[in-house]
């Protein structure tokens, strides 16, 4: 496995908030949008951006702290929801930015997964039997609709 240099805690919070990282964190970049717990390391990037608004939502917007904390997690709620729909973008996103070529972080997840080997890919299960669909039924061939 190649080694990777990990990004100091201002760099990374610089990465969370989508920065570029330089050349020497590059390895490190395809690790963390690639890794087995690839979609929690983009989750813990989306909490570290809502923090920030949550915090100051809680502190500017006058009312009860019930219905303010209440704004700050259904705020937070729709963020995540948001962040987890494009999770596969964010992080081909991150590799493009990182130097690789588009579709690098997608299909090097799924040669980890068909492998089954190393230390980030997690247990393999072999692929997944996919059944198919049963036929529709339809008037010419003895369905009733």
């Amino acid at each position: 496995m190649t080694e990777f240099v990990r990004p100091g805690p201002l760099r990374w919070l610089a990465y969370a908030f989508g920065a570029g990282l330089p050349a020497r964190h590059r390895t490190w970049v395809l690790h963390d949008v690639t890794a087995r717990t690839w979609v929690l390391r983009h989750l813990t990037r989306a909490v570290v951006q809502i923090a920030p608004f949550g915090v100051a939502v809680y502190l500017v917007v006058p009312g009860s702290p019930g219905i303010r904390v209440t704004a700050v997690v259904m705020g937070a709620v729709i963020g995540l929801v948001y962040s987890v729909a494009f999770v596969e973008a964010a992080a081909e996103h991150r590799a493009i930015k990182a130097g690789y070529p588009e579709g690098t972080a997608a299909a090097t997840r799924r040669e980890r997964r068909r492998r089954g080997t190393g230390p980030h890919s997690g247990p393999s299960r072999g692929p997944t039997p996919r059944t198919p669909a049963p036929p529709l039924r339809t008037p010419t061939n003895g369905g009733t609709r």
